[in-house]
């Protein structure tokens, strides 16, 4: 080998064992940064986000530069996209399970406590709207279990999320990400006409705000200053909450006394559960074209009025619960398009009611044993 060949191997390897040295040396800082935490990312360096912000000042005639800069402090929420991405399909539901989640003791008891305060306030949301104290009560409790849990997002990013960063696996994206532009428009117009900090409020992962998680939109259109102190407050004032929820329900044409759903049974020699389950939750069949593709009533669903659906809730590998909803029923899937969230807000207004009951039969018998008079109130406390 002449020395020159030895010469030109020699820097060979120790170029090679330089490069592996130093490829080592970035694999290793490579992975101490990923173990670092990330900076969040703003919106302000996102060209789409700030063309938005132009737009919304121009329709709002807002101030041009604190839109800009409300929404370039919006942060991306990761979790936020993790959390609306669809379940992967063939994951079966499950209405028992669902129901353990609402209709608890602890969710109950927080119920009974809440109508028990705010019981002339309820009483007279019924009067002006026609909606049950009940409802009100079920819809606050399955929602932030009377103000419990409203939330720990800041709207802001979780409206600035979804409305540029949707999950493209779901199958309604551009639609989706559509309306969550138009909610954090609402939001910022909210903001700033009250002179208000729009990064200082929180809510939920999808931007629902307050008691009742009212979207934006929901606020601007349905909430009502029931408390009569000249604002609205959804997050700190009942009587706005309450008076809320029953005008909601009251524009979608709730309908006073008509049940919400009854039960439901099937003769199988004439059932056609394909067709009546068609229409999904919708009421679309009378009484008399429901019973003659198979349903069965009992004496109470068939004097109904009105128009009736076949309301279908699957128990994972069990059999399906079946219900016939009413108007009114579809009414409360208006709030939260779901027959399971429906039923649920249903079922949770009457065990309070029941649990109420329960609690004014036992104070008007201790008031009743007692020798020192004692008025309990309870006598139009669930009515």
């Amino acid at each position: 080998m002449t020395k020159f060949l030895r010469i030109a191997l020699v820097l060979i390897a120790a170029c090679a064992a330089s490069t592996g040295s130093l490829a080592q040396k970035q694999t290793k800082k490579h992975k101490v940064k990923e173990n670092q935490p990330q900076p969040a990312l703003l919106y302000d360096s996102r060209p789409e986000a700030i063309a938005l912000a132009d737009e919304i000042a121009e329709r709002r005639g807002l101030n041009r530069t604190w839109v800009r800069q409300a929404i370039g402090q919006a942060r991306l929420l990761p979790q936020v996209v993790k959390l609306m991405t669809p379940a992967p399909v063939g994951v079966p539901k499950n209405w028992q399970l669902y129901r353990s989640r609402f209709i608890e003791p602890k969710r109950i008891a927080a119920g009974v406590r809440f109508w028990q305060s705010q019981r002339e306030t309820l009483a007279r949301a019924e009067a002006v709207y026609g909606v049950p104290a009940e409802i009100i009560v079920g819809i606050i409790g399955v929602e932030t279990i009377y103000g419990q849990q409203t939330g720990s997002f800041r709207v802001i990013d979780a409206l600035a999320t979804l409305a540029f960063d949707f999950p493209t696996v779901h199958p309604r994206a551009a639609e989706r990400s559509r309306f969550f532009r138009a909610e954090l428009e609402q939001l910022l117009s909210l903001q700033g006409q009250k002179g208000l900090d729009p990064l200082s409020v929180r809510g939920s992962y999808a931007g629902a705000m307050g008691m009742p998680q009212f979207m934006p939109s929901s606020w601007a259109r349905f909430a009502v200053d029931f408390d009569g102190d000249g604002r609205i407050d959804l997050f700190d004032s009942p009587a706005d909450v309450i008076g809320s929820v029953a005008n909601y329900f009251k524009t979608f044409n709730w309908q006073p006394g008509m049940p919400t759903h009854y039960a439901v049974g099937f003769d199988a020699e004439r059932l056609d559960k394909d067709a009546l389950l068609v229409p999904d939750i919708l009421p679309t069949f009378s009484v008399a074209s429901f019973t003659a593709k198979g349903a069965v009533l009992d004496a109470a669903g068939l004097q109904h009025p009105g128009a009736l659906a076949l309301v279908e809730l699957q128990n994972g590998e069990e059999a399906p619960s079946y219900v016939a909803g009413t108007e009114n029923f579809y009414v409360i899937t208006r709030y939260n398009w779901s027959s399971y969230y429906a039923l649920a807000v249903i079922e949770l207004g009457q065990a309070v009611a029941t649990a109420m009951r329960a609690s004014c039969l036992a104070s008007e018998a201790a008031a009743q044993a007692s020798t020192t008079p004692s008025n309990t109130g309870c006598s139009a406390s669930t009515q």
